[in-house]
């Protein structure tokens, strides 16, 4: 059984057989072999050429509403024929197999980022709902005699500040993240000692890390100017101590350390905050970077974080074109690394 491949091969097949099918008429008349080979081979030319043309317009009106959807356009017959002239039919079939997989492959990217969305807003939602709910309870007991109870109604507009002080800071880091979104292709580079930047945000985070007796280190350098400087974002770079640090301090153990520490990686820098806290489960360290995932939802909430601050840290680093990770284990501690391009000190005597 012959296998036919190609629109050649079909072509020259039906052209053979013509000729055969009319050289076989002749002899049967018993034409002179002169004239029966003549007419033989001015047979054979036309045939093969209708055949082709014939077949060429086929395959092209069955191509054309297959070529339509996936040009999401209106493709004319005479444009695939005239396509059809330079390629194999096999070829036309990869194309579109290679059409078919890219289109489930975004249809895919498609629906998780539907199920993304959703998630998101469910998450906003719920992490909006509860502050406005505990503001319109507080607010509903002073109008309706509270507010002249003494010591009711300053209890009551302090809770209500507090959940004021929530929804604003969860409102700031929403626009931090949509500004980072939007604008992260504009970071204001710059060199600076990030052991410097990393000395002036653990002496901000001093009071807050007295309240639980923990002590904040900075180690790798210990004379200022180091040998740590970055070509980076200071602002965002900044920001992503800043959520590191305090979540450290938050989550770590009372009376423990947090250590950011420093790690020369020939052109990069490795810096690194660790805590001797709670630590994390594995489970959930893959999405600890995601917005609104909160490892302990009921200790995080007691903590006054939003669920966004490691979502930032996350963008700022990979903005940056750098990653960020994370190493814990349940009481055990947890310890953030990301790294940043290095400027070597010959370079620093230049500038």
């Amino acid at each position: 059984m012959i296998t036919i491949k190609t629109k050649e091969l079909a072509s020259l097949l039906i052209a053979l057989a013509s000729t055969a099918i009319v050289a076989a008429v002749l002899v049967a008349l018993h034409a002179a072999w002169l004239p029966t080979l003549l007419i033989v081979l001015g047979t054979f030319t036309p045939m093969l050429m209708l055949a082709l043309y014939l077949i060429r317009k086929y395959v092209a009106y069955k191509l054309k509403p297959i070529y339509s959807i996936v040009s999401a356009r209106d493709v004319h017959t005479h444009e695939i024929f005239n396509e059809l002239q330079d390629k194999r039919v096999e070829n036309i079939g990869e194309e579109l197999t290679a059409w078919a997989d890219t289109n489930d492959r975004e249809i895919a990217r498609l629906k998780e980022a539907e199920h993304f969305r959703k998630q998101y807003l469910g998450n906003v939602a719920h992490e909006l709902k509860t502050p406005i709910f505990n503001i319109q309870g507080y607010i509903s007991t002073l109008l309706d005699g509270g507010l002249e109870d003494e010591l009711i109604n300053r209890t009551y507009l302090e809770r209500a500040e507090k959940s004021i002080d929530r929804l604003i800071n969860i409102v700031n880091d929403l626009d931090t993240i949509n500004t980072l979104e939007n604008n992260m292709n504009r970071l204001k580079r710059e060199t600076f000692d990030v052991v410097a930047l990393a000395r002036e945000i653990a002496e901000q985070a001093e009071i807050e890390a007295d309240r639980k007796r923990i002590r904040v280190q900075v180690k790798g350098a210990e004379d200022l100017p180091s040998n740590f400087w970055v070509q980076a974002d200071k602002h965002f770079i900044g920001q992503v101590l800043v959520n590191l640090v305090i979540n450290s301090i938050r989550y770590g153990r009372e009376g423990g350390t947090t250590r950011v520490r420093f790690r020369d990686l020939l052109d990069k820098v490795l810096i690194e905050v660790e805590d001797n806290g709670q630590g994390i489960a594995k489970e959930d360290q893959k999405r600890i970077f995601e917005r609104f995932y909160r490892a302990d939802k009921g200790r995080s909430r007691e903590q006054g974080g939003t669920g966004l601050g490691l979502a930032i840290v996350k963008h700022i680093v990979e903005a940056h074109g750098e990653r960020i990770t994370v190493r814990s284990a349940p009481g055990e501690g947890s310890t953030f690394s990301f790294t940043l391009k290095k400027v070597p000190l010959n370079e620093l005597d230049k500038q």
